[in-house]
C-alpha cells in the first residue's frame, strides 16, 4: 500500500498573482513524503533541520534516520535546506539537473581561478553536497515514476505516482502554486520560459492532483 503524505506546505516569499512586489515571508518549499513498501521517499526537505524533524515526526511518525530516499526536484537551495539530516539516505535528482549544476559550479571555479582568487567556501562546500547525489532511475518504486518538466531549471523533475483511479504529479517549482496553474503562469526566471511552459501544459493533459513547489495539494481539471 502507498500512502502520499505532505510534510510541510511551502510558501512563497512573494506571490506575484496575490500582487505582492516585495518579499513577504521566507520562502520554503513543499516538502512530501511516500511511504511504499520499504522504501520512505521525502521529496525537497526545504525547512530548517530541526523543524523539519519535528514536522516529519508529527506528520508520519518517522524520525531522520528512517528515511531511505531524498528525491530533489531541482537543486535550488530552498529545495534542500535540510538534506545533510538524512545521512543514512540515498540522494537523487534527475541527471540533467546533476549535470547542469555540476556545469554551473565548474564554471565558477573557472572563473575564479581566471581571475587568481581563492574559490569560495560556497562553492566547494556546493560541489561536495553535489558529489553525495546521485541520478534518480526512471522508477523510484513500485508506481513513482520520474516525470521530468524541464524549463524552470534545465533539469527540473517530477514524480508521477500511478494508481488504478488517481494519477498525482509532485510538479516541484513546474507549477509553484495552485493560483499559478489556475493562471496557467510559471516562474518568471525559468532557464527557459518556453520550455516551462510546455511542461505546464503537459500537466494539464495528464495530472489529476498536483503537489506544486510552494503550496498544498489541490485537484486538477483535465483539459482533456
Amino acid at each position: 500500500m502507498m500512502e502520499l503524505i505532505i510534510v510541510s506546505i511551502g510558501a512563497l516569499a512573494k506571490h506575484a498573482i496575490w500582487g505582492e512586489k516585495i518579499a513577504m515571508r521566507t520562502s520554503h518549499a513543499t516538502t512530501t513524503l511516500i511511504k511504499t513498501g520499504d522504501k520512505n521517499i521525502l521529496i525537497d526537505p526545504s525547512l530548517p533541520a530541526q523543524a523539519l524533524a519535528a514536522r516529519l515526526e508529527e506528520r508520519s511518525g518517522l524520525k531522520p534516520q528512517q528515511i531511505t530516499h531524498v528525491f530533489l526536484t531541482n537543486w535550488r537551495p530552498v529545495h534542500r535546506r535540510a538534506i545533510e539530516l538524512f545521512g543514512s539516505a540515498q540522494w537523487l535528482m534527475h541527471e540533467e539537473e546533476i549535470a547542469a549544476a555540476n556545469a554551473a559550479l565548474e564554471n565558477a571555479v573557472d572563473i575564479a581561478h581566471r581571475q587568481n582568487q581563492p574559490v569560495d567556501d560556497i562553492i566547494t562546500n556546493e560541489q561536495a553536497l553535489l558529489k553525495r547525489v546521485q541520478a534518480a532511475p526512471d522508477e523510484l518504486a513500485d508506481g513513482v515514476d520520474l516525470f521530468p518538466l524541464t524549463g524552470y531549471t534545465p533539469g527540473q523533475c517530477g514524480l508521477l505516482i500511478a494508481e488504478p483511479t488517481l494519477t498525482t504529479i509532485i510538479a516541484g517549482d513546474a507549477v509553484p502554486t495552485a493560483a499559478h496553474f489556475s493562471a496557467g503562469q510559471v516562474f518568471g526566471d525559468c532557464y527557459d520560459l518556453a520550455k516551462a511552459k510546455e511542461s505546464l501544459s503537459e500537466l494539464y493533459e495528464v495530472a489529476d492532483m498536483i503537489v506544486p513547489g510552494h503550496d498544498n495539494i489541490f485537484l486538477a481539471r483535465r483539459s482533456g
